[in-house]
């Protein structure tokens, strides 16, 4: 990788968003954690929900990621609460088009994703990426299936 390619993946928007993650502690109780981990670069994810009526009424992470990770776990606890299950499961879906598919940027209030097209080009970065969205979408189907055998 060129410097000039690092430079413009790692953006001043990016770092600012890895410096300052909303919501990155645990929860105490939560009724769904699921931790995700990228073989490739070793960066994981840990995130802790409850889900109210349908909707994520309370997040918490613990990110260990690449500045890429970082942000996109900004990005993902920005916008999370009050979000559904299919809301996740869609942003998820539309990032991971964007990187690998040249896709759209995922729609509003996920649009912030906008900061990682420059990643499109390094794949070895996608799964960390990708890492907060998926264990949110995963840990939202655990917490709905254990309300729906309560």
């Amino acid at each position: 990788m060129a410097d000039t390619d690092l430079i413009k993946l790692y953006s001043g928007r990016i770092l600012e968003l890895a410096a300052d993650i909303p919501l990155a502690e645990r929860l105490e109780s939560p009724e769904a954690t699921v931790k995700k981990r990228s073989p490739l670069c070793g960066s994981t994810v840990t995130v802790d929900l409850d889900v109210t009526d349908g909707r994520i009424s309370r997040f918490g992470q613990d990110v260990k990621a690449c500045a890429l990770g970082q942000a996109s776990a900004a990005i993902l606890a920005a916008n999370v609460i009050g979000r559904t299950r299919a809301e996740i499961e869609a942003a998820r879906d539309d990032l991971r088009a964007m990187l690998k598919e040249d896709g759209e940027v995922p729609a509003p209030p996920f649009d912030d994703y906008s900061v990682l097209v420059p990643a499109r080009d390094f794949k070895n970065r996608h799964a960390s990426i990708l890492l907060a969205l998926e264990a949110t979408a995963e840990a939202a189907g655990e917490a709905e299936a254990r309300q729906s055998c309560a």
